[in-house]
């Protein structure tokens, strides 16, 4: 039998033939598309996959990563304690660790009505700005909702919920259920809170941060297009916030709304906010004047966690890997990835950054990745809206979420809640919430049938 040239035999095996509408599309296996951070990826599909370290750590490294991951997951108590290193937490406080909120460093629950959560909590300001330009915090709550207090300490207040249900269809008939949630406060123990903008979040996994933090300024603003001078609708715009460490304003990265700058002052804002542990970028109690019990309880040092913790921790952070992506030369996924390029969700999840100097932890320099991500912020319609601005942030607008390790967050925190608030049951329903920019790109979801609507799921499961 007569062969095939090589180069036609390849194509015939990578190239997959669809139909989008009218377009028709191709689907095809890159060589090392898998390695979402190049080299310093992991192979892993288990419960455990977010926590691995990067490879290549030396012996010393390996240490301080052990004392970082020891740190993360260790429950705080109150002053005055036996336990000095770990003693400080509150007097008011959301959690006791940080792994209560990212458990195996991965996402938090939102605020489910039969059922308690975990790693949800609830920002709110009041109209103006602080002196650093960022939201105003409300005069007897400060700018977050604390709902555990220390013995003696009363908690700030409790946040309830209730959900609207909102009814859809898709194109070829398949009808669809959306919850809305619906926020609202009970046992205010310092005043009504009532009037005030208000932003639900989230706690967002914590695999590739070092990555995201080795990014250069650039790499990150290359994909600006604030006035949207393409024309593809699509017209992401940095975000410029106070850094805490180095008192000048910087490029955010981190948080829901890119409202911190660093990787440093994101765990710093997260000891101190979250668990009312005070350092050496956040060296005072979160305790607004009107709450005395919170103002004259006990403290564990100045600082509560040292400098030496903070930077454990820093480099723990900064040295967990990513996992590879799965099921990368399958068929539905290829295909999926095709929809994914031709629906233009790439316009927002971009890939194909490349890292800086880290001194940090430098093995992460150079590095080539892929995290779907363009940390920039967008406009993602009125139904997404908080309508709370976060410094340069308004209130439709929201950082783009990375989309690596994804697909591992049922196996790993045992659900599949999305987006900001973990409104969304699904990926599916992620999708179908958004808005604004990504108004064109949900309504081309919409007209899709439902086979190619599970091949796109299918890719996005992939990574």
């Amino acid at each position: 039998m007569k062969k095939l040239p090589i180069q036609i035999f390849l194509w015939t095996l990578l190239l997959i033939g669809c139909k989008s509408g009218q377009e028709e599309y191709l689907a095809v296996y890159e060589e090392g598309e898998e390695l979402l951070v190049g080299s310093l990826g992991v192979n892993s599909r288990s419960s455990n996959a977010f926590g691995f370290e990067i490879p290549g750590l030396n012996f010393q490294d390996q240490a301080k990563f052990a004392v970082g991951n020891s740190l993360f997951n260790q429950s705080w108590v109150s002053s005055p304690a036996s336990t000095t290193a770990r003693d400080g937490l509150g007097p008011t406080f959301n959690a006791r660790a940080c792994a209560a909120c990212h458990f195996k460093d991965g996402r938090g629950k939102p605020i489910l009505i039969d059922e308690n959560t975990t790693g949800f909590l609830m920002r709110l300001s009041q109209e103006g700005t602080n002196e650093y330009g960022g939201p105003l915090g409300l005069e007897n709550y400060g700018a977050q909702i604390h709902d555990f207090g220390n013995r003696n300490v009363p908690f700030e207040a409790k946040i309830a919920v209730r959900y609207d249900t909102i009814m859809g269809v898709y194109a070829d008939g398949t009808t669809y259920t959306l919850y809305k949630p619906i926020y609202g406060f009970e046992k205010e123990n310092f005043g009504e809170i009532k009037d005030v903008m208000t932003s639900p979040r989230v706690a967002q996994q914590t695999i590739g941060m070092g990555f995201i933090s080795a990014l250069p300024d650039s790499e990150i603003l290359k994909f600006a297009d604030e006035h949207d001078e393409d024309g593809d609708g699509i017209s992401g715009r940095p975000n410029y916030v106070w850094n805490f460490d180095t008192n000048e304003k910087d490029l955010g990265k981190y948080g829901w709304k890119a409202n911190a700058p660093t990787l440093k002052t994101q765990i710093a804002s997260a000891f101190q906010g979250d668990m009312g542990l005070t350092n050496t970028v956040f060296p005072e109690e979160d305790c607004p004047d009107a709450q005395v019990d919170c103002n004259q309880a006990p403290n564990g040092g100045a600082p509560e966690v040292t400098s030496k913790q903070l930077e454990r921790v820093l480099f723990y952070q900064a040295s967990l890997s990513v996992p590879n992506r799965r099921n990368v030369k399958e068929e539905k996924v290829l295909k999926g990835k095709s929809l994914f390029n031709t629906l233009n969700c790439i316009g927002c999840h971009a890939i194909d950054q490349v890292t800086g100097e880290f001194p940090i932890n430098p093995l992460v320099e150079g590095i080539k990745i892929r995290p779907y991500s363009d940390f920039l912020l967008h406009d993602m319609g009125h139904d997404l809206a908080d309508h709370r601005p976060d410094y340069e942030a308004n209130g439709r607008e929201w950082r783009t979420q990375p989309l690596w390790g994804i697909g591992l967050i049922p196996t790993v925190n045992k659900h599949t809640y999305f987006l900001h608030d973990g409104r969304a049951r699904n990926i599916e329903e992620a999708i179908l919430w958004h808005g604004g920019e990504a108004e064109k790109s949900k309504g081309a979801f919409k007209k899709l049938p439902k086979k190619q609507r599970e091949q796109l799921l299918a890719f996005i499961n992939s990574l």
